[in-house]
């Protein structure tokens, strides 16, 4: 059958058969691009969608992604070398809905802002239902500003304009769900439906053999002392500062293990530069900081072995990195904010750390100091019996894969697409 999406547009291409429907899923990052979880969701997705008879993906990302069948790739725009970050990605974009406008999809799907404007021209001029998966808000996220300066205002523009555009918007978490109609209240609530983010328990298993020791040995880290582990970029939200003012509190013989690079500003660097000097300072030999961005198979050695996982973050729509670790059976100790109580169970699966935040959307604690201290406390309570922690990581894992498989995920955005071709 021939259905249209909206009134006066193009008809759709969708027929009775359940295996004609073809997405084109527009992305920032994929592999080998990979710099958060917006891009670990898009890989596992598009793996995940394919896997199905009833699905066909067309993946259009910037810069060079992995060359395979049916993913394409798009660099800036050399007459924008030198132009402000944010109109580059405009550029991009443009380029990408043409594409899309070519191929004529049944349906797009953008994730975040850098490739929204692609999936709401595409919507706009082709008639293509438009699907967003929010994964982070500018709105929430003002410290941009320092890392786009003018063109976090452009930024915003694009997001909030796809948005109120956008035939549906899944949110990856409850949480979500309410930061995405606070920050656009215009949004019709019934568009905007939840679909967690969701974990490949097979990728992410534990493993403390042989070869696992042996990475952590690579690294100075001692598998057999209690460690704490961290795993972010540096960026505001990720809360590192504060993890690491908090981590002065924790007993001496504890290795502190920062799997943490690609800041988003110079200001940002140089803050935690100057704190884990000092954190090394008070501490000794007992901090390892890793700035590269580690292969899969090692980030499992260092989490399989890690006493606790931390997760201090200010903002965190879900929380990927959660999964990660309690799949790799690390008990979590992390902040009570955003989708993260979704993921982390207090007292099954971790800790929860209570944040009074500042409502002017940076996350800023209330009173700093007192966050600090409690996630001190938390921290310190996880090391001080690592049994309760190793058996809340074995839950932790099991949670992992009854509630948050991709199959299932993959189930729930299929009905989503159904649903805005209907």
């Amino acid at each position: 059958m021939r259905a249209a999406a909206r009134e006066g547009w193009p008809p759709i291409n969708v027929t009775d058969s359940v295996t004609s429907v073809q997405i084109d899923i527009l992305t920032r990052e994929y592999p080998p691009n990979i710099y958060g979880g917006a891009g670990v969701h898009v890989n596992e997705l598009a793996r995940a969608l394919r896997a199905r008879d009833d699905i066909r993906v067309q993946v259009r990302a910037f810069d060079d992604p992995v060359q395979e069948q049916d993913t394409t790739g798009y660099a800036a725009l050399p007459q924008l070398a030198q132009a402000n970050p944010a109109l580059r990605t405009l550029g991009v974009d443009l380029t990408i809905a043409a594409d899309v406008l070519a191929a004529e999809p049944d349906v797009v799907h953008s994730h975040t802002w850098y490739a929204n404007y692609a999936g709401h021209l595409s919507s706009l001029i082709g008639g293509i239902p438009h699907v967003i998966s929010a994964h982070s808000l500018e709105p929430m996220r003002p410290w941009k500003a320092e890392q786009l300066g003018g063109g976090y205002r452009l930024s915003s523009y694009v997001e909030r304009t796809a948005y109120l555009g956008a035939d549906a918007v899944i949110a990856v978490s409850a949480g979500m769900r309410r930061d995405v109609l606070a920050s656009y209240p215009d949004i019709d609530p019934g568009k905007v439906h939840v679909v967690h983010n969701g974990i490949d328990a097979q990728l992410w298993q534990r493993d403390t053999s042989a070869a696992a020791r042996a990475v952590l040995a690579d690294y100075d880290i001692d598998p057999d002392r209690p460690s704490v582990v961290f795993l972010g970029r540096i960026t505001r939200q990720k809360g590192l500062p504060y993890l690491l003012r908090s981590l002065r509190e924790i007993p001496d013989d504890t290795q502190i293990v920062l799997l943490a690079g690609a800041p988003d500003t110079q200001e940002i660097k140089d803050e935690v530069v100057a704190l884990v000097d000092q954190l090394r300072a008070d501490r000794g030999g007992s901090v390892i900081w890793i700035a590269e961005m580690l292969p899969r198979d090692k980030v499992i050695a260092v989490l399989s072995h890690a006493t606790v996982f931390v997760c201090p973050s200010v903002y965190e729509p879900l929380g990927i990195v959660n999964l990660e670790a309690m799949a790799c059976g690390a008990a979590v100790v992390a902040t009570a904010t955003g989708g993260i109580p979704e993921v982390v169970v207090e007292g099954e699966t971790g800790w929860l750390v209570p944040i009074e935040q500042v409502s002017d959307g940076t996350g800023t604690p209330v009173d700093p100091d007192r966050y600090v201290a409690d996630f001190a406390t938390a921290v310190n309570d996880a090391l001080s019996d690592p049994q309760r922690a190793a058996r809340m990581g074995q839950a932790g894992r099991e949670r992992a894969i009854s509630d948050f498989s991709w199959h299932t995920i993959a189930e729930h955005t299929v009905e989503l697409y159904r649903s805005v071709l209907a």
